[in-house]
């Protein structure tokens, strides 16, 4: 680490080496690299975070570019995560940095938010803030939250105890997500580009505070902010029993797998075991080829979830399809899958809880 590029923070009083070195060890996942994820991108890089994670399916778009300072007029049409990769590594190689140009849904979010120590959510609709929110509880992640609409932010920091040892999470603030089209999102309400700046500004400094220990997060409290008035007021979120609470990743799979239909069948190892001795069955492990650990491919045929649509469209000639991931999770999705092509021809199961679950029967095989 060169410490001369993060020498004007290392001598500010309560900083220091110690928490220069927090930063560099630490791994931040940043979900959305909009207008409130880039100016976190190039905050965080800047301070020295070790390694950054970024989330985003989209590309740039020209509209993006009043607000979205990581992108130029040159980059319209490429993948956000791509452009936002290369312009942190000139901004500062020394940090890592993991990109994923896909959504953050219910089959990924348990498997990629687990890598990381804290969650940025930067994202601009419902379903995303409610997954997110739902697997940093349950994996116990730290949560720096942020939204933007108009002239008016907010920010708040969720599964962080405050000083009496209690966390909140989303849900304490908003239990139900709202119906499709209730709320406008910033396409359809506008917003100046500078107020994202603003709020995502804010949101990488909550996360340097977590990180090293300074000053005193946002933890169970959210900021609300007005450009026009350069006011805020702050709220304080206690914990509310309104929802079903995300004590476990088994919570989270419960609540977010998908609605399936008679013919799908979840089963433990053991049931697993009693098919693969069968005549005509499959077991497919749906996990992506870097994910461990590697399972003996004589037994478990790999069909990653991100090949897994275009694999559905040739024939499967067993009658039995047992699909297996790390926590349960895609292996529903790809169930749903092959039930929408083979409408109860074929009997589909699911490894319920997964590899993470079993982990110890698949290492001792």
């Amino acid at each position: 680490m060169n410490t001369d590029r993060y020498q004007r923070q290392i001598i500010l009083k309560g900083f220091g080496n110690e928490a220069q070195k927090k930063l560099s060890k630490a791994k931040i996942l940043v979900v959305g690299a909009g207008g409130l994820g880039c100016p976190a991108l190039q905050y965080l890089a800047a301070a020295g975070v070790g390694c950054i994670g970024i989330a985003d399916h989209d590309v740039v778009e020209i509209s993006n570019l009043h607000r979205q300072v990581l992108f130029g007029l040159a980059d319209v049409g490429l993948l956000k995560v791509d452009v936002a990769a290369n312009r942190i590594k000139q901004l500062n190689p020394d940090v890592k940095v993991d990109f994923y140009p896909i959504s953050i849904d219910k089959l990924n979010a348990l498997e990629i938010i687990s890598k990381y120590d804290l969650v940025f959510d930067g994202t601009d609709n419902f379903e995303s803030r409610y997954i997110i929110n739902d697997s940093c509880t349950a994996l116990k992640k730290p949560l720096v939250f942020a939204a933007v609409s108009g002239f008016e932010g907010q920010l708040a920091v969720f599964n962080l105890d405050d000083e009496r040892g209690i966390n909140t999470n989303y849900r304490d603030l908003f239990p139900v997500p709202p119906k499709a089209g209730e709320i406008p999102n910033c396409a359809e309400n506008g917003v100046l580009g500078i107020v994202p700046g603003v709020i995502g500004t804010m949101a990488a400094g909550e996360i340097i505070k977590i990180i090293t220990g300074i000053g005193k997060p946002l933890a169970n409290r959210l900021v609300h902010y007005n450009m026009l008035t350069q006011q805020q007021y702050e709220i304080t979120i206690s914990p509310s029993d309104e929802y079903r609470k995300m004590n476990s990743e088994a919570d989270f799979i419960e609540v977010h797998k998908p609605k399936l239909t008679e013919n799908y069948i979840e089963i433990d190892v053991d049931e697993m075991n009693a098919l693969r001795t069968r005549p005509s069955t499959l077991v497919i492990d749906v996990r992506e080829r870097h994910e461990f650990p590697r399972l003996n491919t004589s037994v478990y045929r790999q069909i990653p979830m991100s090949e897994f649509e275009s694999f559905a469209t040739s024939v499967i000639n067993e009658e039995n399809i047992v699909l297996i991931c790390q926590h349960g999770v895609r292996s529903i999705g790809a169930a749903e899958i092959l039930h929408q092509k083979y409408k109860g021809t074929k009997n589909i199961f699911s490894l319920k809880g997964g590899i993470a679950k079993w982990r110890n029967y698949f290492l001792n095989q």
